[in-house]
């Protein structure tokens, strides 16, 4: 009897061993369907992003960053362009080490300030390189899709992680087909890294705190390295990495090996993050030149000794211009940036505008998920005590606080960073949707397919135009009212606008467009600034072309007396006459021509 029920209790042993083995293969085979899921759409993201690049020209900022990052490169110099820390201008310049483009004379230093030395060298440097343009500026381009695309692998996995494969796949959907993203995926500047930078660092706090380890604590202090070398909005990590140990120090202070332990790691995310800073500034900290001096002079009269005395101390161990572009985003801050808001102007912005920029700039599937997936999550965290909740929205709170404050409101891409965990919590609310049970499983799956059947369509509406890309909301009126600057126009669109005038035998236009008085001579159309001196007699021309920012009125510089441009008002203003007559031609929703004769 003892020997049959030895062997009924190993034939249950072994049954059971089947049962967790075939439920291990069934977990395999779903995680596997979702990872092939994952790369299907990043594949389609893919095609799309390159397909746009060579439909469209560089951005005005492309200008300045495309020189600037393989100058960095090839030099090591970091004065030009340092409101932007070099990272990811370096990436995008990498492929120029082979297309090899003439290099005009250095910047001089003598007596140009950081502003006029950037802008200066970046005008030699396209004209030198005015033969090869087109090569020049389309593979930087390329090189911020494998960071577009990392992003979306950093959602998938992290979405996995917390709410499971299902999740994670409807995330990385959502990602990949949202207008805004397919529109700055394929620009070299720091927006969308920005976004694939901050979750990478909340990902890897959350795994170091899941298992303190060195090796945990060396990735965190690279993840924040690569942070702070993207954008100087990610210095806000810092405080965030300070808060993080010193809880877990308070955690563990009465056990004294753990205390050591967690000691020993925050020293080595400090050494990493330290390493990594001046390794990417190739370890070279020069005192500041005296241009850059005369400047924090003009900016910061009253505590001009306590800036300076500030940037030589921390200069000891950070390099200057790393600290130099950071004071420069601050004084830019301070005052501000001239901008529009629903047919209101103004310089210093307004606390909302980043949710109306969302709200307008978003596909309305999307806009409506992310809304109720927002209120689920502050639910489930606050009320049910779901920790998973709370990990999404400590990284979302941190950085819509410090876009409420901000007075540079020039685009919803300064807020990207907030977009991945919208994502994260949307994927997460379909995911439990597609979990109901019963009659309601068809209601919650037509749902689940309306919403990325509706986001897919949008993105198909709007290729290649994402740049301008606003939802329904923005119906009522041109979106030069809504919004200015990158949001409606970019220069994005000055090829395309080359293109008509050269089929029609222009070779000259007046024009006041975004990026175009740099870039539109290099397609082969002269281009006749709008906004000039007083007295400059302009030539005659068969077509004016007036960017959606320059119609809005917001990026109209001002002008002496005579100009038409003395106050904001009649800046504002100047192309008002525009506004009301129909263009020929709309190019990209950004760019309108008007015929004059």
């Amino acid at each position: 009897m003892d020997e049959a029920l030895g062997r009924g209790q190993e034939g249950f042993r072994a049954t059971e061993r089947l049962a967790r083995l075939g439920a291990e293969a069934r977990r395999l085979v779903v995680a596997r369907r979702a990872e092939l899921f994952v790369a299907l759409l990043l594949a389609v993201m893919a095609f799309n992003l390159l397909s746009a690049i060579g439909r469209k020209s560089i951005t005005n900022d492309e200008v300045v960053h495309i020189p600037a990052g393989y100058y960095h490169l090839v030099s090591g110099d970091f004065r030009l362009n340092n409101e932007h820390p070099p990272l990811i201008k370096m990436w995008a310049a990498l492929p120029l080490l082979l297309v090899q483009p003439e290099e005009p004379p250095p910047p001089r230093t003598s007596d140009e300030d950081f502003m006029e030395r950037t802008w200066g060298f970046h005008s030699r440097f396209w004209q030198a390189n005015r033969a090869r343009f087109e090569a020049v500026s389309y593979w930087p381009r390329v090189m911020m899709a494998p960071l577009a695309l990392a992003l979306g692998l950093v959602i998938f996995v992290s979405t996995r992680r917390l709410f499971g494969a299902r999740a994670g796949v409807l995330a990385a959907a959502l990602y990949t087909v949202e207008p805004t993203f397919l529109a700055h995926a394929r620009v070299v500047h720091t927006d969308v890294a920005a976004a694939l930078v901050y979750l990478l660092f909340f990902y890897t706090l959350y795994r170091y705190a899941e298992t303190p380890t060195l090796r945990r604590s060396l990735l965190l202090g690279l993840a924040c390295a690569l942070a702070l070398l993207t954008k100087f909005s990610m210095l806000v990590l810092l405080p965030v990495l300070a808060a993080g140990a010193l809880a877990r120090l308070l955690a563990v202070w009465r056990r004294g090996s753990e205390r050591r332990r967690t000691l020993v790691h925050a020293g080595a995310v400090a050494l990493v993050v330290l390493l990594s800073v001046n390794a990417a500034y190739y370890f070279r900290r020069p005192a500041l030149e005296e241009p850059d001096v005369r400047w924090v002079a003009t900016k910061s009269a009253p505590v001009f000794k306590e800036v300076t005395g500030a940037l030589r101390a921390l200069s000891t161990v950070v390099p200057t211009y790393f600290l130099f572009g950071f004071y420069n985003v601050a004084i830019h801050n301070q005052y501000g940036h001239s901008t529009s808001l629903l047919g209101r102007a103004s310089d210093l912005g307004w606390w909302y505008y980043f949710p109306v920029a969302f709200a307008l700039k978003t596909t309305l599937p999307f806009l409506l998920l992310s809304l109720a997936a927002l209120l689920w999550a502050l639910w489930r965290g606050l009320v049910r005590r779901d920790r998973r909740f709370l990990l999404l929205l400590l990284p979302l709170a941190v950085y819509a606080a410090i876009s409420l404050t901000s007075h540079i409101n020039i685009g919803v891409r300064h807020f990207l960073p907030a977009y991945p965990f919208l994502f994260i919590a949307s994927g997460a609310l379909l995911e439990r949707l597609l979990q109901t049970a019963g009659r309601r499983r068809v209601p919650a799956l037509a749902m689940v397919v309306v919403v990325l059947g509706w986001a897919g369509f949008e993105a198909a509406r709007a290729y290649p135009h994402y740049t301008s890309y606003m939802n329904q909301l923005a119906a009522a009126r041109p979106h030069w009212w809504y919004l200015s600057d990158s949001n409606v126009e970019w220069g994005d669109d000055v090829a395309a606008l080359a293109d008509y005038l050269k089929a029609r035998g222009e070779t000259q236009v007046r024009a006041a467009i975004s990026g175009g008085w740099a870039t539109l001579n290099l397609y082969g159309v002269e281009h006749v600034s709008l906004i000039d001196a007083p007295g400059h007699v302009l030539p005659e021309t068969r077509y004016t072309a007036i960017g959606a920012s320059y119609l809005n009125g917001s990026v109209v510089p001002g002008g002496e007396p005579g100009t038409g441009r003395e106050s904001d008002e009649a800046r504002r203003d100047y192309f008002a006459p525009y506004r009301e007559r129909r263009p020929e031609a709309v190019f990209g929703n950004s760019i309108y021509l008007y015929r004059e004769r």
